[in-house]
C-alpha cells in the first residue's frame, strides 16, 4: 500500500507545535508494519535543510491565477528521519525562513497542494491513500475529485487529519481564482458561511477524516469554531484515534538531551539526579518537588491562569514545591510571570521561547506536569511526561480525559473540571501529597512508565482505518 502524507510541518524539519511531532513520526513507524509511506511538505530556510543533502528529483511549472510558479521537488539524500521526505521549493512562496505568519499564506499552500499534485500526476506517481493533515492541505481531496487536471486521482483515497479544529484557513472567495479550474457546479464544497473553507472543504469531500483522539471527535460536534454542524453531519466517516509518541526521541533511557539516562528500574535516582542538576542551573531548591509547564502561552492552554495558580500555591506556607515554566506567546501571560519572578526567588524560574533541548531536561527533571487546557485536541505533553516518570495533572477535557486516568481511580495522574486556577490548585495540591509519599510516588512512577503510547498501536489504527476504505 503506497501513502503519501501532506503536511506543511514535521519534526525536525520545521516544528511550530504538535502537528510536527505526529508528521515526523507516523510514516515512520507506518513503514515498519510494510506501509509504503511518504511525506511530501514545503521547502523551509531551515537548520536541517541547510545540513542534509538534497537530491533534485523533479521541477515543473504551474499557473496560479495568471501568475507562472516554477516549482522544484528535493528528496532528502539519505531518508534519516526514517521514511522518504520530499521538499516542495517555490521561488518567493515556498522558500522562506519560518512557517506562518506571512500575509500571503493562503496563497502558499494553494500553491504547494497545486504543485504537489502536479508533481505526482506529471511523474506517473499514484498512490492509494493521501493523508492530508490538517487546513493546510485541506484542499487536496476537492482537487483530486472535482478538477480536470487531477481527475486522474479520483480513484485514490484521502483521509483528513484534524489535528486542531479551531483553525480553518478561511479565505475570501476572490482567491478562487488562483485554483486550478474546477467544476464551479461544485462550489458549495468549497464553500462554508460565505467563505472558502479548507477545513470544511476536507471534511466535506475526504473518505474519510480522522482527530486525534476520540474525545475530542465527539467535542468537534458541539465546539468546532462553527463547523460543529459539519462534523456532526459527516460522523459516520469520523474516527478518533489518538496520536503515539516517537519513542526513539522520547525515552529517558537513550534520550541523547538528558543526562543522565534512567529506565524505570533507575527511575527514582535518575529524576533526583536530574533534577539537582537542572534545578542548580536555575537557582532552585532540588529538595522540594518540582512542577513544570511547557508550552504556548495561549488561551486554548489555559495558559493564562498561571500566574494565578503560581501566587495561590506560594500563598499557602503548606505547599512545598519549586515551578518552572517553559514556554512563549502572549504578552500578558508572559508579562504576569515575569512580575512574579522577584516575589518567588529559589522558587519559581522561567525560560521564554522555545528550546527543544531543554524540553526534554525539564520532562527529565520535573516530578509533576501541569497543563490547564481550554482545548486539548489529543496532547503529547502528558504522554511525554508519563514515559520519563513525570505525574500530569490536566483539565477534563479531549486528549487528555482519554490519556490521563486519575489517581483516585487507580491512574496515574491529577484530573480537574474547570479552567480556574482554584480547581487547578485543589488538584495541585492533590499531586504534592502523592510526591511526599515516597512508596505512592514510586509505584505511580513506574505504572505510568510503563504505558505504552508510543507509535505502534496508533500506526496499526491508520493502517487499519487505510484499509477499510479502500475495500
Amino acid at each position: 500500500m503506497k501513502v503519501i502524507h501532506f503536511s506543511v510541518e514535521c519534526y525536525p524539519i520545521a516544528k511550530v507545535g504538535g502537528l510536527a511531532d505526529v508528521v515526523g513520526a507516523l510514516p515512520k513507524y507506518q513503514r515498519k508494519l510494510g506501509i509504503d509511506a511518504s511525506l511530501i511538505m514545503p521547502w523551509y530556510n531551515k537548520p536541517f535543510v541547510q545540513n542534509h543533502e538534497f537530491d533534485l528529483v523533479a521541477t515543473g511549472a504551474i499557473y496560479q491565477g495568471s501568475e507562472l510558479l516554477n516549482y522544484e521537488i528535493l528528496k532528502e539524500k539519505d531518508d534519516v528521519l526514517g521514511f522518504p521526505v520530499y521538499l516542495v521549493k517555490i521561488p518567493g512562496k515556498l522558500d522562506r525562513d519560518e512557517v506562518y505568519m506571512y500575509p500571503d499564506e493562503a496563497e502558499q499552500w494553494i500553491a504547494f497542494q497545486h504543485a504537489s499534485l502536479h508533481y505526482l500526476k506529471t511523474n506517473g506517481i499514484m498512490p492509494d491513500v493521501m493523508h492530508c493533515h490538517d487546513h493546510h492541505v485541506g484542499l487536496i481531496p476537492f482537487l483530486t475529485k472535482h478538477t480536470e487536471e487531477f481527475r486522474s486521482f479520483n480513484v485514490v483515497k484521502t483521509i483528513a487529519t484534524v489535528h486542531n479544529g479551531q483553525y480553518h484557513g478561511t479565505v475570501n472567495w476572490n482567491k478562487g481564482i488562483l485554483l486550478p479550474q474546477f467544476d464551479t457546479w461544485k462550489w458549495g464544497l468549497l464553500d462554508w458561511d460565505g467563505f472558502i473553507n479548507p477545513l470544511a472543504t476536507a471534511i466535506k469531500c475526504c473518505d474519510s477524516y480522522t482527530t486525534v483522539s476520540e474525545g475530542y471527535l465527539k467535542e468537534l460536534f458541539n465546539e468546532a469554531n462553527g463547523l460543529d454542524q459539519l462534523f456532526y453531519a459527516e460522523r459516520s466517516k469520523g474516527y478518533g484515534i489518538v496520536n503515539g509518541i516517537d519513542t526513539d526521541i522520547w525515552n529517558p533511557a537513550t534520550d541523547t538531551l538528558i543526562s543522565p539516562n534512567y529506565t524505570i528500574k533507575g527511575v527514582k535516582k535518575g529524576k533526583t539526579d536530574s533534577k539537582k542538576a537542572f534545578a542548580k542551573k536555575y537557582g532552585l531548591d532540588p529538595s522540594k518537588p518540582l512542577m513544570a509547564y511547557i508550552g504556548r502561552f495561549a488561551g486554548e492552554k489555559g495558559a493564562d491562569i498561571l500566574p494565578s495558580i503560581i501566587k495561590k500555591l506560594f500563598s499557602n506556607a503548606n505547599n512545598n514545591l519549586i515551578i518552572f515554566i517553559l514556554g512563549s506567546g502572549e504578552a500578558e501571560t508572559k508579562e504576569g510571570l515575569e512580575n512574579l519572578l522577584p516575589d518567588y526567588v529559589g522558587k519559581f524560574a522561567c525560560f521564554f521561547g522555545y528550546n527543544e533541548s531543554l524540553a526534554h531536561e525539564v520532562y527529565a527533571a520535573a516530578d509533576l506536569l501541569i497543563m490547564p487546557s481550554r482545548v486539548e485536541p489529543c496532547g503529547l505533553n502528558q504522554l511525554y511526561a508519563l514515559k520519563y516518570g513525570t505525574l500530569p495533572i490536566v483539565r477534563n477535557t479531549g486528549g487528555l480525559k482519554d490519556t490521563v486516568i486519575d489517581v483516585e481511580n487507580n491512574g496515574y495522574g491529577f484530573v480537574f473540571d474547570e479552567v480556574n486556577a482554584d480547581e487547578a490548585v485543589v488538584a495541585i495540591e492533590r499531586a504534592l501529597g502523592l510526591v511526599e509519599d515516597k512508596p505512592s510516588l514510586d509505584k505511580t512512577r513506574k505504572m505510568a512508565m510503563e504505558l505504552d503510547f508510543s507509535w505502534d498501536q496508533s500506526a496499526a489504527k491508520y493502517v487499519e482505518l487505510y484499509n477499510r476504505i479502500l475495500n
